[in-house]
């Protein structure tokens, strides 16, 4: 399983990189990971307006999208599309941060996993 990571590197900048998420068991009923730190579960319902200009990461957080889809835009110019049922790892707690919107207008709804 692959998520998208968004990063901060030593001179402020943000970029985009994929984490493969390996696999510790597997059984009858799937595969699993081993288990990663959390401290916490945030709802969230993005409004189909949302246009959030530059910003680092409020923590370290796993998003996960249920539906509607996010455009982010890291410090050095690529975008990316998140759409429903992936993840993505934000990093960028300090330095240049990223721009996010919605997506067609359409409302979000999604989780936050902080690490921190």
């Amino acid at each position: 399983m692959r998520i998208h990571n968004l990063y901060v590197d030593e001179k402020g900048e943000t970029h985009f990189r994929e984490i493969e998420i390996e696999w510790k068991n597997e059984g009858p009923g799937g595969k699993t990971s081993a288990t990663f730190p959390a401290t916490g579960i945030i709802f969230r319902e993005t409004p189909g307006t949302y246009d959030y200009s530059w910003h680092p990461a409020p923590r370290r957080q796993y998003i996960i999208n249920l539906d509607g889809a996010v455009e982010i835009t890291a410090s050095d110019g690529e975008k990316r599309v998140i759409g429903p049922g992936e993840v993505f790892l934000v990093e960028d707690t300090h330095g240049k941060g990223h721009f996010s919107k919605a997506v067609e207008g359409k409302m979000r709804r999604s989780i936050f996993v902080p690490i921190e």
